[in-house]
């Protein structure tokens, strides 16, 4: 298994609907994206969608109390509920 693309889409201030999510990190095909930041709930909304279309084979959603937890999923390695421990980098971990 190679290691989880994280995709932070935190915010340091309110925000609308109508900013932008950040551009998407480099996906491997057959990867697993996980989203991670502290940001309204449409926010990660917004970026299941936009990574829908992605090379991913899965999409996780970071619980600072659970770890990952993979929400979306087109292969049989990863499944929906599926919790995967992880570490963040202490630079995004601050934002949690």
């Amino acid at each position: 298994m190679t290691a989880p693309v994280l995709y932070p889409i935190s915010v340091s201030s309110p925000i609308t609907p109508a900013e932008p999510l950040p551009p998407l990190p480099e996906i491997p095909r057959g990867s697993l994206v996980v989203v991670e930041g502290r940001a309204p709930i449409w926010r990660y909304g917004m970026a299941l969608h936009l990574l829908h279309a992605s090379p991913a084979a899965a999409i996780a959603f970071y619980d600072p109390r659970l770890g990952a937890v993979v929400v979306a999923s087109h292969s049989r390695e990863w499944a929906v509920g599926q919790v995967v421990d992880i570490t963040l980098p202490q630079a995004d971990a601050t934002k949690v």
